[in-house]
Order: C-alpha cells, then sequence, then structure tokens
C-alpha cells in the first residue's frame, strides 16, 4: 500500500503530476486546490492508491483533511474517484463539512457530474462527516468561498473571481468582496 510520496515533479498539470522518485516516474492525479498549493519543485504528498481490474491510480494530497474528505467520498455507492476528486477541487475540506452539516444540496450540485439524487445521496451519507482542521485556516477558506460565491451571484465568472480574490489582503468576507470588487471594475 502506498501511503505517501516525496520526490521531484518532472510535470505539472492542473489535476496531474509526474514525480521522480530516485528514477522511478510515478503518476499522480491531484485537485486543483492542491495543485495550486504546490510553488516547490521537491514535494511531499499524502497519497491513496485505489486498484481496479483495469487500473491502478495514485491519488495525492498536501492535506491530510483533503484526503479524509476523499477517502470518505469514494465510499459512497455511485461516487467515484473522478467525482471526489472534483469534489475535493471545488470545495476546500472545512467549505465541504459546512455543506454537509446545512444540507445544502444547491452547493453540491455545483459539482461536476453530481446532480439532485447523487448530491441528496452524498449529504445524507455524510451527515457526520467533521474535519480535524486548525481554525484560521478554516475560517480563510469559508471567508473565500462565502466572498466568491457573493461575486458569483452578482455575474461575474468564476475564473475572473478566483484571480480577484487571490490577490485580496483582507481577511473576512464583506472586506474580500469589497476589494475584489474594486479589482474587478479595473
Amino acid at each position: 500500500m502506498i501511503i505517501g510520496i516525496k520526490g521531484k515533479i518532472e510535470k505539472k498539470e492542473p489535476t496531474l503530476l509526474h514525480i521522480d522518485v530516485n528514477g522511478l516516474v510515478y503518476e499522480v492525479f491531484v485537485s486543483v486546490n492542491c495543485s495550486s498549493k504546490i510553488t516547490e519543485n521537491n514535494i511531499s504528498l499524502f497519497t491513496t492508491y485505489i486498484i481496479r481490474e483495469d487500473s491502478q491510480t495514485l491519488y495525492g494530497f498536501l492535506d491530510i483533511n483533503e484526503k479524509k474528505l476523499f477517502d470518505t467520498v469514494i465510499k459512497i455507492n455511485g461516487v467515484g474517484p473522478k467525482v471526489a476528486l472534483a469534489i475535493c477541487s471545488t470545495f476546500t475540506p472545512s467549505s465541504f463539512s459546512q455543506i454537509v452539516s446545512s444540507n445544502d444540496i444547491s452547493m453540491l450540485k455545483r459539482v461536476s457530474g453530481i446532480g439532485p439524487k447523487g448530491a441528496s445521496r452524498i449529504l445524507v451519507e455524510l451527515s457526520g462527516f467533521v474535519i480535524d482542521g486548525n481554525g484560521e485556516d478554516d475560517i480563510a477558506g469559508t471567508n473565500m468561498m462565502e466572498a466568491s460565491l457573493a461575486l458569483e451571484s452578482l455575474g461575474f465568472k468564476k475564473d475572473i473571481i478566483t484571480k480577484a480574490l487571490n490577490s485580496c489582503s483582507a481577511t473576512n468576507t464583506s472586506d474580500l468582496v469589497k476589494e475584489a470588487l474594486k479589482k474587478l471594475q479595473k
């Protein structure tokens, strides 16, 4: 069982890494959130190794909570690794935990590959999902998500919102929205 990988990044795409581990190159699938946090060539990831009849795939995570989210979601009937990775790409573990606790089907339907029935099933099966987190990162992630949703409701496109929010220095939701709006109006 492969539970972690350390090595040098040979190739990086938004959801895929090729990692050289002492001359052996592994293909590791990652979420968009994980990929965007990678800044150095040398990397250490937590992994989930999935063996199927026709494939063997490795999924990597910088954050242990993201791995926990992925591992929990793929156990649900009808949710495979691609949908689980899409969930990890769309939400942080803390924001997903809030979606589950508030039973927010509409938010979960935003994930590519999840319809109303799938969203309902996921929320029912994960009713007790909680993450172990350090509060500051959870709050920052929640504030970013809330600001993103507020700007999206004003008609801005997701990719433009993400760029604007990533360049903001504010920490609370209302200040993030104000600062991002100023950048979006330029």
